[in-house]
């Protein structure tokens, strides 16, 4: 850990700045860098990725070319090349971008977790260079770190981020073959090939997802954020009513319907303001999924694919058009589909509302002084 690290006090907000190279390799330079800030924050940490890789995609075309984000120009200047291009398509590098938002969310929640800090707010953002950035989120933050892959620049920043770049906290990468090449290209032939060959659409105006989504945590923001990176124009998501959730375990400590809907919405305000959020409340697997023909993918947990199954037979029987299904494989601690080197690691890291719920009613009995069950 670099020295000035380990002179640094804990702080309440934190930001994280980067950029990548690629998305089709795992970030691991990243990984020191996201721990340490994990580690020396107490309420919430914003880790944002800024890339052309995340702008909005061509509207179901040939692939654009690849997006480059090695540069040695000045970071400030808004005449670097590339930052309006096309985006990659969504459907296409659908893998590539769950293993992404994992690596990160899973090295910040296991330091957290490390330390005791159960319900630190971590948020990973994908941000597009052609699209606006979240100044609130750097304005707010009341330390700042910034990490890149070896000589590369971050993007520009609006001005009101720039306005404090002394105070940047800049972190060594951590030393990688995958970004030991600086100069390689930044997405590779192969990777467009992939793009070109690719039957589905770049994007779906219209996804749908469903969960309880209580203590919202690492896991939930995983299958939001696909969620949304996959809408082109609106995002409907089922929140399980209050009552549906009685046979919970640690039910006494639930979040009422109320608070899991308002903290889900501003999750997805943070993410991804650009499209509509409709969030409305479920009692039953299916949802709007069992009405709304303007349906055109659903998103589902690999532990509750069968209940996209279920969707499935109900649209056939109702007429409605069959939906895309986008599965998501790393909900759950004991699902391991990153990296095999990561896969300790993501095991250990315990994304679970039950776990969280748990965690509470014992610091509440510690401190009522009553012995834990």
């Amino acid at each position: 850990m670099p020295a000035i690290i380990t002179t640094l006090k804990d702080v309440r907000r934190t930001v994280l700045l980067t950029t990548i190279h690629n998305v089709h390799d795992t970030p691991n330079f990243l990984a020191s860098s996201v721990s340490a800030a994990a580690g020396l924050t107490t309420e919430s940490l914003r880790i944002v990725i800024l890339s052309p890789f995340f702008n909005p995609p061509a509207p179901d075309s040939p692939s654009p070319p690849a997006p480059s984000t090695t540069t040695n120009s000045d970071p400030s200047s808004s005449s670097s090349p590339n930052l309006h291009v096309p985006g990659i398509s969504r459907t296409a590098h659908w893998d590539d971008v769950q293993r992404l938002l994992t690596f990160v969310y899973v090295q910040a929640t296991k330091v957290a977790q490390d330390v005791g800090r159960i319900l630190l707010d971590v948020d990973v953002l994908l941000r597009g260079t052609a699209e606006p950035f979240p100044e609130h989120v750097v304005t707010d933050a009341e330390r700042v770190f910034s990490v890149v892959p070896p000589e590369t620049a971050l993007p520009p920043l609006p001005e009101s981020v720039q306005a404090r770049r002394g105070e940047f906290i800049a972190l060594e990468p951590d030393d990688h073959p995958l970004h030991a090449s600086p100069h390689a290209p930044p997405a590779l032939p192969q990777e467009r090939e992939r793009e070109r060959a690719h039957d589905a659409p770049a994007q779906y105006r219209v996804v749908a997802l469903g969960g309880t989504f209580d203590h919202l945590h690492a896991g939930h923001k995983i299958l939001l954020s696909m969620g949304a990176w996959l809408a082109r124009e609106k995002l409907i998501v089922g929140i399980t009513d209050d009552a549906l959730l009685g046979k919970k375990e640690f039910r006494e400590v639930l979040e009422p319907l109320a608070t899991r809907t308002a903290r889900t919405r501003a999750f997805l305000a943070l993410f991804r303001p650009a499209i509509v959020h409709d969030l409305v409340p479920i009692a039953d697997v299916f949802g709007p999924t069992g009405w709304d023909a303007d349906i055109q993918a659903l998103v589902v947990s690999k532990e509750t694919l069968p209940g996209a199954a279920s969707i499935a037979k109900r649209r056939e029987e109702q007429a409605l058009p069959a939906l895309r299904t986008f599965v998501i494989d790393v909900i759950s601690a004991t699902e391991a589909s990153v990296d095999a080197e990561d896969a300790a690691v993501l095991k250990t890291a315990k994304m679970s509302s039950t776990y969280i719920r748990e965690w509470i009613v014992k610091n509440q009995q510690a401190q009522q002084g009553r012995p834990s069950s």
